[in-house]
Formats: structure tokens, sequence, C-alpha cells
């Protein structure tokens, strides 16, 4: 479906809000993400004693480099792993990205899908679908199952379709994938680390800790919380007591949180590993009155997340650069459709970033990405 993608709800509020002057999208011929593109109290003291990063950090704008296209039109193939406002955000950057080469007299459209839930299969059915209409220059899939999605890749690849991996999950090389390159977060395990660094430190290594992690087999997820399972191991003093999937769903989330705490009275902390996870236990720990006494890390920028480090409900999260992410995804496609392969003039993979965020940073990460003012 062909759609103009700025009519989004949250786009137009984070273009606001990050001042990107991008409102020149009206004259674009684009097709558009969003929710319809499926086919159908921890203490101030406390907090504030952390150094903290700057709030320019959330969002890093760039600008098209010397590459010259060697073409005026292109039309991509985006789908990701499920409708979330995480992946808008990322669409954010995408717009930037066309509105630029618009500006250069490069004119791009993109389909840009995901169904309601993740699903594996469902993403398979999509690409090879996209592939055998034959009109995309360039395929791009956010892995949802490594070892289901890659031999589709490759099948595709071998047909002669041009096909990349973007946003949060890669399947690269060491896992048999052909794809060209990637663009994203490959650092996720890190990312896993430096979350349950932050929870062990607070903690003084000392306590029962319990681990949200998403959707089994989405390899980002799995990576952090790989991630976490290894700083955790490291402290004879930490002890992690549960795991749960909750399928990137923050009611799931919320259940399973409040059955942590029926379960375990003296659970001192929770990790989350993808961005619903943490608005389904920041609810269940405030609900339950254990705000500062259960604490909670977790990822990424969801306005629900956010208030709840505002409030000390939400310790630390680590929010990714996700308008990077958009925006090299649609440069690397460019040069992908025109036959470049990595090398000088892009990366195979990217290193997007993740930076940890605490409760003094939230009033302002709360007016940067959503202008909301307390």
């Amino acid at each position: 479906m062909r759609r103009n993608r700025c009519d989004k709800y949250f786009l137009c509020l984070t273009v606001l809000a990050f001042v990107l002057v991008v409102s020149g999208c009206s004259n674009r011929t684009a097709k558009g993400p969003g929710k319809n593109n499926n086919d159908n109290a921890l203490s101030r003291n406390q907090s504030d004693s952390f150094e903290t990063i700057p709030q320019s950090n959330v969002i890093n704008k760039e600008y098209l480099d010397s590459y010259k296209p060697q073409k005026t039109d292109y039309n991509f193939y985006f789908t990701y792993k499920i409708v979330h406002s995480w992946w808008d955000a990322v669409a954010l950057g995408m717009e930037d990205a066309v509105r630029q080469f618009e500006e250069k007299g490069i004119h791009i459209t993109y389909d840009y899908r995901a169904p309601e839930e993740m699903s594996a299969y469902d993403q398979v059915q999509r690409i090879k679908k996209a592939a055998a209409l034959n009109e995309y220059d360039v395929l791009g899939v956010d892995v949802a199952d490594i070892d289901i999605v890659t031999p589709v890749i490759n099948q595709i690849i071998a047909q002669g379709h041009k096909v990349m991996t973007f946003s949060s999950s890669d399947s690269g090389k060491e896992n048999g994938c052909n794809r060209i390159a990637y663009v994203g977060n490959t650092h996720n395990m890190e990312d896993g680390m430096d979350l349950a660094e932050a929870l062990c430190r607070y903690l003084n290594y000392k306590g029962k800790v319990a681990m949200l992690v998403g959707n089994e087999g989405a390899p980002c997820h799995e990576d952090r919380a790989k991630g976490a399972r290894k700083v955790f191991a490291k402290y004879e003093g930490i002890e992690l007591v549960d795991v749960k999937y909750d399928e990137d769903n923050d009611v799931k989330a919320y259940n399973f949180t409040k059955d942590f705490l029926a379960a375990y009275p003296d659970l001192n902390g929770i990790i989350c590993c993808n961005m619903s996870n943490s608005v389904g236990a920041g609810r269940a720990v405030q609900e339950a009155g254990k705000a500062g006494k259960v604490i909670i890390v977790g990822m990424d920028h969801d306005e629900r997340a956010l208030k709840y480090m505002r409030d000390g409900i939400i310790y630390a999260l680590a929010i990714q650069d996700c308008y990077s992410i958009g925006f090299d995804t649609i440069t690397t496609a460019v040069k992908i459709a025109d036959g470049v392969l990595p090398g000088s003039l892009y990366p195979e993979k990217t290193e997007e970033i993740t930076t940890v965020f605490y409760q003094k940073d939230a009033a302002g990460l709360l007016r940067s990405l959503y202008g909301v003012i307390d």
C-alpha cells in the first residue's frame, strides 16, 4: 500500500520533539510505517550518585555522505519483527534520509511492514512474497529467528535478489547467512551486560534477580539475556531465580512480573531485555508498592518506561539510537542497490550507539522525545 509516512502520530510527535525539520515530507509518495502495517521508588539521591550522559546522545543528526547514487529512483522492502513504537523511531531516521535524497533529486519509496504479533514464519512468507514481486531493489530483514529465516534469505539471494539485514537483529556470516550487510545494533550482548552490571552494582552484588527476555529465538533479545547471564554468573551473591519470555508484550510482562513478586517475596531486581517488558515490569512493581525495593533495569525509550524512570520505579534504561539505524539503513540500501559491496564506502556491520540513562536524565528525555513538560 502506497501512503504518506508522515501522518503517523508517533513520527509527527517525534519529529517535532527532535526538531529534525522533516516537515517537507508531504510531497513524497512513499509507503509508510505504523500500526496498520500488518497485512491486515528509587530515591533521587541514590540515582543522582551515578554519572550520567547528556541527552543529546539519544539521537545523532546525520547527513548524506558524498556517494552519488547511480539511479534517480529506488524502491525498497523492509520487514521488521512486530508493530511497535521502537520501529517507528527507526522509521524517523529512514524518513530523514529519504528527505535528504529527495533534495538531491533521488526519489526513494519503500514498504515497511510487520505483523501485530511476532512470527518468524510470518516473516518468511513476507520476504518470499516481496521477492516474487520482482519490484524491489533491496529487501531488508530484521531477523525474527536466525534458524528459521536464514535459509530463506539465502534462497532469495540465490534467486538473484539483494538482501540486507537491519534494525536490531542480524544473521551474519557466522550463521551461514549470505546477507550483504547489516545496519543496526551490533552489541546487544554488551548492552545486556551493561544493564546487568548497573543492576548488580546498585544491589551491592547481592540479591535475587529475575529476567524478562522477549521473543524466544530473536537474536537481539537472546543476546541481551546471554550478556546478563554472563554478568550474573560472575558474582557469587547474585542469584538468577527465574526467566520468562514475554513475546515483547507489556501485558504479558506485567503478568510475569506479578508472578515473580508472588513466587519470590524477597526478589531484589528485574532485568528487562526489550522495550515492552520494562513497561509491564514497572507497572507491576508500582502496583505492588515495591518501587525502590525491586530494582528494574531495561531497554529503550517507551514514554511510559521513561515516566517510570522519572518517578523512581525503573532505575536505568539503555536507549539505542534508532534514528541512526533508520538513516543508515536507507543510505546502505542505496549503495547495495547500486551493486556496491561492503568496504570503504560502508561497513558490513554498523556500530550504532546505545547509552545507559538514569533517573536524573528522565525529565530531559521526556521533553526531547515526547514533549512532556512537568
